[in-house]
């Protein structure tokens, strides 16, 4: 008798299955890790954006900027994710890249407005005092040690949006969530399968944690 036999839980979780299907379920994980990738780095560059919107003094451009945070923040991603993708016909793929970069890019861009915020005033001010510009100033003085105290949070934006690939499913994209689902469909034991794919995504999560823990004692953040 095997040792997956004694994992097994009737009519809750058959162990010999799930073992079997992590496999084809990681099939999935390169477009998730994709998926993750691509939308981070978009949603940190619309972000930084963003923050330099919401610090203008100008007022038509400063509260466009804190509408379109409010208003991402406060809507779930699937319903973005069904408004580009069904709303306007876009490609399954590009409509989920879009929507889980615009959705992050408000989350991240709050994020980077603390951050400068808790950046003394003296860094700017020193700035000025040598001749830099407001461009120099943000990028050269302000930017670095935002980004460094930015880290923790964007740790977890980063974990919150791995997970919330799994939406992408929903719309036909063959990542890890579609893969357990297609495989949970044609065995008809749903709950194994989606026990299993929780425990991958905690391991991937989990990982992550460690390179962010790692990272932030690289960088003396704790």
């Amino acid at each position: 008798m095997s040792v997956l036999h004694y994992l097994t839980v009737p009519g809750y979780f058959d162990a010999p299955l799930a073992f079997s299907s992590v496999p084809k379920i990681l099939l999935g994980f390169p477009m998730s890790l994709a998926l993750t990738a691509i939308s981070f780095f978009l949603a940190n560059v619309l972000g930084f954006f963003l923050t330099l919107a919401q610090l203008s003094k100008r007022r038509w451009i400063r509260w466009p900027a804190r509408l379109y945070i409010s208003f991402m923040r406060g809507v779930p991603m699937l319903v973005v994710l069904f408004i580009i993708y069904f709303g306007f016909g876009a490609e399954a793929l590009p409509a989920a890249v879009i929507s889980f970069t615009i959705i992050c890019s408000a989350f991240v861009s709050e994020v980077f407005r603390s951050s400068f915020s808790a950046v003394p005033i003296g860094q700017w001010e020193g700035g000025y005092s040598v001749g830099m510009s407001y461009r120099q100033v943000v990028r050269h003085i302000v930017f670095p040690q935002a980004f460094r105290i930015s880290i923790p949070a964007l740790g977890n934006i980063l974990l919150d949006l791995f997970k919330g690939t799994s939406l992408a499913a929903m719309i036909t994209v063959g990542e890890m969530f579609m893969q357990a689902k297609i495989i949970a469909g044609a065995n008809q034991d749903y709950m194994t399968i989606y026990i299993t794919i929780a425990l991958i995504y905690w391991f991937f999560c989990w990982l992550m944690t460690v390179g962010q823990g790692w990272l932030e004692r690289y960088l003396k953040l704790d």
